[in-house]
């Protein structure tokens, strides 16, 4: 089946970067696209479905590595007071009786939530964020079983595998924060993860990819992080691992091993072009830690390490990379991750785009041209796979299109300036995935929207009676919020 989308404006891909067309067309057969180009020229193919988006521009579809698919707590610990430090955690009481909030069919119903809102966002292929606040421990193979089923029944392109960890970051009553461990829960987790990555294999489903998701790479002893390293390598799975993202984390592991984070990561075999590394903000060019380049960029970019670069979530919690021109300058691969709600990677890019002008002191140094490769080539790059993140001959037709004709747009100077600054993810009319269409004009097919948030505003009510019954954090001067949920300030994900 052949399908020509159209639009006032396309972005192409010329074998050498992303390029604007005026007055654009992209041809799709099947699950490839054919051609791109301007609608005269491309008008006159014979197609069986013609997609007309008027004032519009269509994009790659959205790549998001550090995607929210669970109830997303930075609404709550991102507004804490100073003065708290420890993070939205599990307290020691919760450690030694620890209990599921949901139960299976409330965790398919979550997840299915948020699935949906990647795709009204214009995200077409993702790889979550683990769910564990509310969980007994982490992830299971079962729960990603489901989760793979809702994703291909929706039309997502997913990169899944359960996460976990064999400790968990507690406040003890004294309020400090350490990480307390259960080893064989860490290698059960393991366990259930090459399952999965065998399920995947068997169920040979081009739109779900099995890789390999430990947490926070302080909840991990360094011989489960060998064995994860092990695994990946024999397997060769993609891994992504919660990293260099907070001093409490830098802190931890120094005293803890007499190493840094990055130097725990290269003693694992961990560093490759294999891995991806939400965040990275934490290394020597952070001014909390050296304020000076003395190599730690170097070793990622050598390496081929990609950095999910979640700038929203950042600006949120005032921890900034150090910097996006920097990194890119050396070599890094950055990609984008929204990791939280809502996943509005246009917002990212205009958050991220201000901060780098902020800290250049240069109004020339916003870098947007950067930000849009880091969300296409570079999400392409880092999910080892060419024929996303570009429209072009050849590509895979997995793209994204957002309206530009609401007045409150204003003018269209240029296509993805105007919607960087005047609009958001939240204007996408289209997704597409493999030549299917996921979601048109905030629609999804078989989808019922308003049901789903019902189901999802009860699950959040519960939610917020199981945390605040189970007191996840027991710090001295806590500040609880009307919902019932302790909190403070968070240490990232």
């Amino acid at each position: 089946m052949k399908t020509l989308v159209t639009a006032s404006w396309v972005i192409a891909h010329d074998g050498r970067s992303h390029v604007e067309i005026p007055d654009g067309a992209v041809l799709i057969d099947g699950d490839t696209i054919v051609d791109v180009g301007e609608r005269a020229e491309l008008d006159r193919h014979q197609a069986d479905e013609r997609i007309d988006l008027g004032d519009a521009v269509v994009t790659p579809g959205l790549i998001d590595l550090d995607a929210l698919t669970d109830i997303d707590h930075l609404i709550l610990d991102s507004w804490a007071s100073p003065e708290l430090a420890a993070g939205f955690t599990w307290s020691t009481e919760y450690f030694a009786a620890p209990r599921a909030v949901f139960d299976a069919a409330q965790r398919r119903t979550v997840r299915e939530y948020a699935l949906a809102q990647l795709a009204l966002h214009g995200i077409t292929s993702y790889m979550p964020i683990a769910s564990e606040v509310h969980s007994d421990w982490a992830e299971t193979y079962e729960d990603l079983v489901a989760m793979a089923e809702v994703s291909t029944r929706l039309g997502l392109r997913a990169f899944l595998g359960p996460s976990f960890r064999s400790g968990v970051n507690v406040i003890g009553a004294d309020g400090k924060r350490t990480v307390r461990f259960d080893e064989e829960a860490g290698r059960r987790g393991l366990a259930d993860a090459l399952r999965f990555l065998d399920h995947t294999a068997q169920l040979a489903d081009p739109l779900v990819t099995g890789v390999l998701l430990p947490c926070r790479i302080e909840t991990l002893t360094p011989d489960l992080l060998r064995d994860a390293a092990r695994a990946a390598d024999q397997r060769g799975a993609l891994v992504r691992l919660h990293a260099l993202q907070g001093m409490s984390e830098r802190d931890y592991i120094q005293h803890t091993y007499g190493r840094t984070p990055l130097q725990l990561i290269a003693d694992s075999g961990l560093l490759s072009d294999r891995l991806i590394v939400p965040h990275g903000v934490v290394l020597d060019v952070h001014p909390e830690v050296l304020g000076s380049d003395t190599g730690d960029v170097a070793v990622l970019a050598d390496a081929g390490v990609s950095i999910a670069h979640c700038p929203l979530t950042n600006a949120r919690y005032a921890h900034n990379l150090h910097t996006f021109a920097g990194y890119r300058a050396q070599g890094v691969n950055l990609c984008l991750g929204t990791d939280s709600f809502p996943p509005d990677l246009i917002r990212g890019i205009d958050v991220g785009t201000q901060v780098a002008k902020l800290q250049a002191g240069d109004l020339g140094q916003g870098h947007l041209t950067g930000y849009f490769d880091a969300l296409w080539t570079g999400g392409a790059t880092a999910l080892h796979r060419q024929d996303l993140g570009r429209l072009a001959a050849g590509a895979t037709a997995d793209l994204a299109a957002f309206a530009l004709d609401d007045f409150r747009m204003g003018v269209t100077e240029d296509p993805l300036r105007t919607l960087v600054l005047n609009g958001t993810a939240r204007d996408a009319v289209l997704t597409m995935v493999a030549g299917k269409v996921v979601m048109r004009n905030g629609s999804i097919p078989g989808v019922d929207l308003t049901a789903l948030r019902r189901s999802r505003s009860a699950a959040v009510r519960c939610d917020a009676r199981g945390l605040s019954g189970a007191r996840l954090s027991s710090a001295p001067g806590e500040r609880t919020l009307s919902a019932g949920i302790s909190t403070v300030v968070p240490g990232g994900r």
